[in-house]
């Protein structure tokens, strides 16, 4: 486990490093003068060198990247104009738009999203397990072809789609909800609650969708293995059975799979954010790549790419645990 857990580490540094060399390699390719757009339209030449000096832009491009990774390690000093900001280790950089440290505006939208996947996630697997064992249980029957016609329409249907819906039936038109908002869980926890319900149904209501399917598809194949044929021979009751025996031996992909969404999620739920106004780091990833505020992206990336890397870990360990013949090496 040790050994597997040092691979894993050093793969994680290996793919977050690249992705930095890329993001790098990409932004200095695109096009537009970041001086220009960080300093305003309205702004001098003379100004918009003065910015360009401020930020360092006239570095090469390998000095801007070593002084990035050395910020990680031992933290750096930034130009403010006026004086110089000391950024403390691990320095992700400051955003060339609000001259906020990249490290802080992260934490502070963090719990929006870790709010946000993590409400939904409980959702989703409820609601998705729940329908995948229904549906194969009932298979052949008028109820496996409803919650197949429904799993169907949940995987085609867009989350804004959904979203918008439930916006306009429960907010506009019941008026049963109040407007989707964010409230940190210290200050209200009933208000946090009710103000990310619909985002979190919104959200769970297309990720159950597909666990639904992968759920009833692996459970399908375990109640047709001989260890379950043998049960019902001796007369063991199709509820046992599903509950205590094949339900395990299904879950495994699911657990796998769950895990890997909820680190995708820390950065893939954008059109979520940004369509309920929930300032987490999906919508501000969107906004700094429209303004080329580099140091925003690369950090918001790196974290994004970290949760990720994490989860392939937790992943294999889980599904272990879950099938005792698979074993990791």
């Amino acid at each position: 486990m040790t050994g597997f857990l040092l691979r894993r580490l050093g793969g994680a540094v290996f793919v977050l490093l690249s992705l930095t060399v890329a993001l790098y390699a990409v932004f200095y390719v695109a096009p537009g003068d970041v001086a220009q757009i960080a300093c305003g339209p309205r702004c001098s030449p003379a100004q918009v060198a003065q910015v360009t000096g401020q930020l360092r832009l006239d570095d090469p491009v390998y000095t801007q990247y070593w002084h990035f990774l050395h910020g990680i390690v031992a933290g750096r000093d930034f130009s403010t104009g006026t004086g110089v900001e000391h950024c403390s280790a691990p320095c992700l950089g400051v955003s060339y738009q609000s001259d906020q440290q990249v490290m802080q505006l992260i934490l502070a939208e963090l719990p929006v999203t870790g709010s946000l996947v993590i409400g939904a996630f409980v959702l989703w697997i409820l609601l998705g397990v729940g329908t995948g064992v229904l549906s194969a249980w009932r298979r052949g029957r008028i109820t496996e072809r409803v919650l197949t016609w429904l799993t169907l329409a949940g995987t085609t249907t867009p989350v804004f789609v959904i979203g918008l819906l439930l916006i306009i039936i429960f907010c506009s038109t019941l008026r049963w909800l109040p407007s989707p908002t964010y409230v940190p869980f210290t200050e209200n926890p009933e208000q946090w609650a009710w103000g990310l319900l619909l985002p979190w149904v919104s959200l769970a209501l297309i990720e159950s969708a597909k666990y639904a399917r992968l759920t009833r598809s692996s459970m399908l194949e375990t109640l047709a293995e001989d260890h379950v044929r043998t049960f019902r021979a001796y007369g063991v009751g199709e509820r046992a059975i599903i509950g205590r025996h094949a339900l395990r031996g299904a879950l495994a992909p699911v657990i796998a799979l769950s895990a890997l969404d909820i680190g995708s999620m820390f950065g893939g739920a954008v059109l979520t954010e940004s369509l309920f106004g929930i300032p987490g780091i999906g919508r501000e990833l969107v906004h700094a790549v429209k303004v080329v505020d580099l140091p925003v992206v690369v950090g918001m990336v790196l974290v994004t790419g970290f949760f990720v890397v994490i989860a392939n870990a937790v992943a294999d360990m889980l599904y272990a645990l879950a099938d005792r013949r698979v074993v990791l090496s």
